[in-house]
């Protein structure tokens, strides 16, 4: 069987109903600045079962904000896993401070507790773990760690909305907690570009609106000065511009009405590839946390390259040929040139990171992906390996 066309590995699902409800703000009187930004905070607050959620114009602005809250210095080290979106270490070079790599748990591609023991020290602030794929990380463990040590915690859930952990959603668990979301058009659902951060703390929330808009305040009660009129605003400090629009939102609104269908689907698509590889010995499926449920935003098999004739490479190359949009999630950051030259990092400093990265395969995950093409992909994975089996 040959696909029909390139299958990626991710997709949006945009309905006839989405679209309405965009259209219905573009006609309205506000598309940027108006009442459907806080609709959708609102909503996303139920969702989750949040104290509160801001809604901010990208995860990438999200994890900066979250970062910038802490008030990080110069010689703060902030805990990071290896194998990440480079968003993640980013987030905190850009509030000033430097990240602290630290390798994975080679069975989920979470970070390792373990080695976040071995990588504090008296420069530790925090940790920003992030649910690999969906897949919540080990957060009891990982809060007693921050608890022992004073560290703060932002759980970098890009990658987690519609996951479970202990029966709840991925979110704050004590009161200085952040946890930050992205609406890219691969994730679970999508505002085009946009990200959510939701919290428990007031001062972070406050402190988070004035960054997102300028460090403008409109609210007379924070007045430095003077107030001149009904016109009158102040800057405070250095903000950016990380609003989100309301057409934006009017699709996050309507998106997250189809979450759970969403997140049932991958589901579903994850335990046919389970099931089609459980009894293979040249392709391993990761571990979904006993404790929680993934979301399944990546379905990531690794290689058994032992087992085959040839490197990871080449099943990509010829996978991609067949139509199908396999992807790597994520080149270590250590192999990153930026990070190699500002932490002094070089290959063998992560083993558990580098033996994944060179396994690692991301296989079509998305709502839209029918049952044919998931056949086609699994036909497609099982017949190249064995081809080059050993």
């Amino acid at each position: 069987m040959k696909s029909t066309r390139f299958i990626p590995y991710g997709k949006q699902s945009i309905s006839d109903r989405d679209i309405a409800s965009v259209v219905e703000v573009l006609k309205s009187d506000w598309i940027t600045q108006g009442p459907t930004v806080s609709k959708f905070e609102q909503a996303f607050s139920v969702k989750l079962k949040a104290p509160w959620s801001l809604a901010i114009s990208s995860g990438t602005a999200a994890l900066h904000l979250s970062c910038l809250v802490q008030e990080l210095k110069p010689q703060d080290e902030v805990l990071v896993p290896a194998v990440t979106f480079i968003a993640t270490a980013n987030a905190v070079v850009y509030a000033g401070a430097r990240p602290r790599i630290v390798d994975i748990d080679p069975k989920t591609g979470n970070i390792c507790a373990d080695d976040i023991l071995r990588k504090i020290n008296k420069r530790t602030r925090g940790i920003i773990p992030v649910h690999f794929g969906g897949n919540p990380a080990d957060m009891n463990r990982i809060r007693q760690i921050a608890n022992k040590y004073k560290l703060f915690i932002v759980e970098d859930s890009c990658h987690a909305l519609g996951a479970s952990y202990e029966g709840e959603p991925p979110g704050p668990r004590r009161e200085s907690d952040l946890s930050v979301f992205s609406f890219h058009p691969v994730k679970h659902i999508t505002t085009g570009e946009g990200g959510m951060i939701t919290g428990k703390s007031k001062r972070f929330r406050n402190a988070l609106l004035k960054l997102r808009n300028h460090g403008i305040t409109k609210n007379p009660g924070e007045f430095q000065n003077s107030s001149e009129g009904d016109w009158y605003y102040e800057q405070q400090e250095l903000g950016y511009n990380y609003r989100i629009t309301d057409f934006q939102c009017a699709l996050g609104i309507s998106q997250l009405k189809r979450l759970d269908e969403f997140v049932a689907k991958r589901r579903k698509i994850a335990e046919r590839y389970r099931r089609a590889f459980k009894n293979s010995d040249l392709i391993e499926c990761l571990d979904e946390n006993p404790k929680g449920k993934s979301s399944y935003h990546l379905f990531v098999g690794l290689l058994v390259l032992v087992n085959l004739r040839t490197n990871r490479k080449v099943i990509f190359q010829k996978l991609r040929e067949k139509g199908i949009g396999v992807q790597v999630h994520y080149i270590p950051l250590h192999f990153q040139p930026f990070y190699q030259d500002l932490l002094s990092l070089k290959a063998g400093d992560f083993p558990n990171a580098e033996n994944f990265y060179e396994r690692a395969i991301s296989l079509p995950i998305y709502p839209l992906l029918t049952e044919k093409e998931q056949d086609y992909v699994i036909e497609s994975v099982l017949e190249l390996l064995n081809k080059y089996k050993s």
